[in-house]
């Protein structure tokens, strides 16, 4: 076991403790802190972002040689943690509190600290852990505190006689908002905005299936395991990286082992979406791509996305785009010459 101690008094102090204690590159601006490890301790990145009103995120990305300890410091009655693992798990603990809670692949979770002063998080030897904590510190600033850090603090700290912890269901979309996260490549205020705007999105999710989770009405069950949605999310890269496969459902219950029922629920748990709805979307956005980008006929791009007909695939994109695939390419020539 290695324990790392880094106070998070601003997260550049915490990212310079932290390679002090555990080595690594260390890539550094006013807003992210990007630390690349390759030695002795283990292989990965862990990073953060700042952003504004109070708002931060910090994610491992990471493979351990050893059980990796790190506590870190959080002021009492006002920080919470919304905690994900899209990949392995870590365990969590309070440092007023013996008991330690693990959060597995694709568990959602929302950590209050209510009256102690750390957090411990525990990463654990040879698990390839891919974690995300969003924090939000709701003090605050000036005599004032936004509309939305309020009502964090009112729903998850207000009125707490003890640390706060909830460990909820599994939550599929939540991995796929994070994967996009990763995707962000944009500079200046472009990547701001597409940042912000998808941490927003996962903190919704993490409090709308809380919400789910709490209340008495609802009463949608989650039959799916651990190992089954794993199988739907890496069905779900399937699809979108080879959309012009033949993507029947016979074919994609051959290829997981699943049952037609339980991709059906994964789709829907995940996407909101049946299967052939999400084959469609997949092909509509592939579509929009290649008219954009490439020189194809609109009859190639249909039968090379695997549509069953040039009217079929005219009605849906119109459906979507509000404009059929001709005008569509037409307009977008026209933007790209002006």
């Amino acid at each position: 076991m290695i324990t790392v101690n880094s106070k998070l008094n601003g997260l550049n102090i915490f990212f310079n403790n932290l390679q002090k204690e555990i080595g690594g590159t260390l890539n550094a601006t006013p807003k992210e802190q990007f630390l690349t490890i390759n030695n002795s301790i283990g292989t990965g990145t862990i990073r953060s972002i700042s952003f504004e009103d109070g708002v931060s995120l910090l994610e491992f990305n990471i493979t351990t040689n050893h059980d990796l300890q790190i506590d870190i410091d959080s002021k009492v009655g006002k920080h919470i943690n919304f905690v994900y693992c899209s990949k392995g798990k870590i365990s969590h603990s309070f440092q007023n509190n013996k008991t330690t809670n693990t959060i597995e692949t694709f568990q959602t979770s929302i950590l209050s600290n209510i009256v102690s002063e750390k957090n411990t998080i525990t990463l654990f030897k040879g698990v390839a852990t891919n974690t995300t904590i969003i924090s939000i510190n709701t003090a605050a600033k000036n005599g004032t505190s936004s509309e939305i850090n309020s009502a964090l603090k009112t729903t998850f700290i207000t009125e707490k006689k003890a640390d706060y912890i909830y460990l909820g269901s599994y939550n599929l979309k939540i991995a796929e908002h994070i994967k996009q996260l990763k995707a962000v490549k944009n500079e200046g205020l472009v990547r701001s905005l597409l940042l912000k705007g998808t941490v927003n999105l996962i903190l919704a999710l993490e409090i709308e299936q809380h919400k789910k989770d709490t209340s008495s009405t609802n009463t949608t069950a989650n039959s799916l395991t651990k190992s089954e949605l794993e199988l739907i999310k890496d069905l779900t890269e399937y699809i979108s990286n080879y959309p012009d496969l033949d993507h029947k459902i016979n074919n994609l219950t051959r290829k997981t082992g699943l049952t037609a029922a339980k991709i059906q629920e994964g789709f829907k748990l995940m996407h909101g979406l049946t299967i052939c709805e999400y084959i469609r979307s997949v092909r509509l956005k592939k579509s929009e791509e290649l008219i954009i980008n490439t020189d194809l006929s609109i009859s190639e791009i249909v039968y090379s996305l695997g549509f069953s007909s040039r009217s079929y695939f005219s009605k849906r994109f119109k459906e979507k785009y509000n404009c059929s695939p001709r005008d569509y390419k037409k307009k977008n020539k026209i933007a790209a010459s002006a």
